[in-house]
């Protein structure tokens, strides 16, 4: 990505998501995701691209950083409002609670700009990245590192077995579908747009 095409994509930015304006936090989280997927990214398909940086910008809560699950501050304030979801009923899909500390003291929720959760699946990413994140999950929330897992994950299907060239790839445009690359159909239609929207910024 050229420089006019990266100031192009900031101004569409600020302009159609952020009310005209961008912290320097997002910009920042932005660069990082932009760098990730010149090292990883294998080629120019701006569609990918697009719902790469929608991901992010719905899985952050439009932060554009790294978080924790819940957009907590701390470690034990994300276990603490995830077990508290959970005993209230409001987390019933889940049915192995992988927030609890293990033997170890470390917890498995989710981290980074998609979120990562239980162990294996931090195991299967610090392989494919060449990271510990085993002995150090919060590796996962350095913007390299999510940044890389976010790219990585999205394009070689570390997070659900579905990658992005199986929905955005020459005539196929399966927005939509493309969810289903982290997490089923949730809000897929929602995440579709929102990519679309990214993407005229990318012209």
């Amino acid at each position: 990505m050229n420089d006019m095409v990266s100031r192009r994509l900031f101004n569409h930015l600020r302009a159609a998501l952020f009310g005209g304006r961008l912290t320097q936090g997002q910009v920042d989280g932005v660069n990082a995701i932009l760098r990730g997927w010149r090292q990883h990214g294998q080629g120019g398909n701006p569609d990918q691209l697009a719902y790469v940086l929608a991901t992010a910008v719905h899985e952050t809560a439009g932060r554009l950083a790294p978080v924790r699950e819940t957009l907590a501050e701390s470690d034990a304030e994300a276990v603490a409002r995830l077990e508290a979801a959970y005993g209230a009923g409001r987390l019933p899909q889940v049915s192995q609670p992988y927030w609890r500390p293990d033997e170890e003291g470390k917890s498995w929720f989710g981290r980074g700009f998609v979120q990562l959760t239980f162990r294996r699946n931090y195991e299967r990413m610090g392989e494919a990245l060449g990271l510990d994140l085993v002995a150090d999950p919060d590796l996962a929330l350095k913007s390299e590192v999510a940044a890389d897992a976010l790219v990585a994950g999205m394009r070689q299907g570390l997070f659900t077995g579905r990658r992005l060239d199986e929905f955005l790839q020459g005539e196929r445009q399966d927005w939509v579908g493309a969810r289903r690359i982290v997490n089923g159909l949730d809000r897929a239609e929602k995440l579709g747009l929102l990519a679309q929207t990214i993407r005229e910024g990318l012209s």
